[in-house]
């Protein structure tokens, strides 16, 4: 049976859905304020692994994931480019289309935009205050955390600790120092909706409970999200929902760990953002996703030049090896249910690259092609379609000479050639399988 870490309990928990067979999935989405970066590329592919991997087991997965269109980043890009906001947001949810696609993740079920859902959002935050969550300061209509005594239980905080404090400095007006705006009141120039509080904008935590509601109603089987978003976004939401709707939000919290450049934080400032078109301009989006899988989920994930080399020399190694296999229509029961075993474990993907790995290896094992096309339902990492990986004359020349030295058992030259070969810019091994040539350069 799956196990999930459920974030809500601290535990991981056997994964049992509220109706047999069916799955409702709501995932945060990205602010398109800029185009899309590695750490979006994590977090796409940690739920498009897990998307597929309950697919795979039969559920029935009805998964929405929205959009942000709307809120002060997008604002402030918008001012600082002297460009349309519409036509920002419509330019950024491209790239973000496109790239998630490049790397091999689902389109979502459904992907609400935040501009889509203003009326159902500004009908969320009526309910919180005609049940006395809610005040009004100069600036919007506030929510007050101390009203939800719950408030603090996803990042497992005491609520006291969360109030005002006296020797913290907040805005004057703001009852507690984590009280978060539901309605935004409009300043000038900015996008206005009319609501019963004026002109103005929905704050960004109120999106996800509108619309997690509206498309799949409450509780939902799993909320996921980045560790980033676990406070204050989630737990606000929680706030939001539970208090209005009297339903518990979501049963699994799921949430992926955060992902750093050369073992430091990705961050503009210190010059190491990397956006995923940038790395895909010198590596597949499948080598990507492999370098991904290659970490457990909630696990902090690295990515550097030189993690993105072995990344792509494995993946490479495996297409090879798979390129020469042939189809026996036979399934391998055994490695299947060890790969199951490794996804079941909180979807251990590093695990489950072991048993695929494993099973090309054993050269007793029977339906390896059949295994590995099981397998890739849930890696997503195209294994069985072909490469064209186009290898010069002289390479090809050279590995012959190579393998007539060593047939001769002339060990020297054979070193020899695979030192020039590599060069040459190839690397050359010897597998169970023959030599396989690989691309050195990106």
């Amino acid at each position: 049976m799956l196990k999930l870490h459920n974030t809500l309990t601290k535990k991981e928990e056997p994964f049992k859905p509220i109706k047999k067979n069916e799955v409702k999935m709501y995932v945060c989405g990205p602010t398109v304020n800029d185009v899309p970066h590695l750490g979006h590329a994590r977090q796409q592919i940690t739920f498009d692994i897990l998307r597929r991997y309950l697919i795979y087991l039969g559920y029935k997965v009805n998964f929405v994931s929205n959009i942000t269109d709307i809120d002060d980043k997008i604002i402030k890009k918008a001012h600082e480019l002297k460009e349309d906001i519409k036509s920002l947001t419509k330019r950024n949810t491209l790239a973000h289309m496109q790239d998630y696609e490049a790397i091999g993740v689902l389109k979502p079920d459904k992907q609400p935009k935040a501009t889509e859902y203003v009326k159902e959002m500004i009908e969320l935050v009526k309910i919180l205050e005609k049940k006395g969550y809610t005040y009004v300061i100069d600036d919007g209509v506030y929510y007050e955390i101390s009203k939800f005594k719950d408030y603090g239980k996803l990042s497992h905080q005491n609520i006291e600790d969360l109030k005002q404090g006296a020797r913290i400095k907040i805005k004057e007006e703001k009852k507690n120092k984590e009280d978060f705006v539901l309605w935004k009141f409009s300043k000038p120039g900015e996008p206005s909706w009319d609501s019963p509080w004026g002109k103005g904008r929905p704050g960004w935590h109120i999106e996800c409970s509108a619309m997690s509601h509206a498309l799949l109603g409450l509780p939902l089987d799993i909320h996921g999200g980045g560790q980033d978003l676990m406070f204050p976004h989630h737990e606000d939401e929680i706030a939001q929902s539970e208090a209005a709707y009297g339903k518990k939000l979501a049963n699994y919290w799921v949430h992926n760990g955060m992902l750093n450049i050369d073992k430091v934080k990705m961050s503009k400032s210190l010059g190491n953002f990397k956006t995923i078109k940038d790395v895909l301009k010198d590596y597949s989006g499948s080598i990507i996703r492999y370098l991904v899988l290659s970490t457990q989920y909630r696990k902090p994930s690295d990515f550097s030049e030189a993690l993105l080399e072995d990344a792509k020399n494995s993946y490479m190694r495996l297409k090879n090896i798979i390129h020469d296999l042939k189809d026996d229509g036979k399934s391998n029961e055994k490695y299947i249910k060890e790969f199951e075993k490794a996804m079941d474990d909180d979807l251990n993907t590093p695990k489950a690259l072991q048993e695929l790995w494993k099973m090309l290896r054993d050269e007793k094992s029977p339906g390896k092609l059949q295994t590995v096309k099981t397998m890739d339902e849930v890696f997503g990492l195209n294994l069985l379609e072909k490469e064209n990986i186009q290898i010069p004359l002289e390479i090809e020349a050279l590995v012959n000479e190579r393998e007539t030295a060593r047939k001769n058992k002339d060990w020297k030259l054979a070193d020899k050639i695979r030192e020039t070969i590599k060069k040459k810019g190839y690397i050359l091994e010897d597998t169970d399988y023959g030599s396989k040539i690989t691309p050195i350069s990106k």
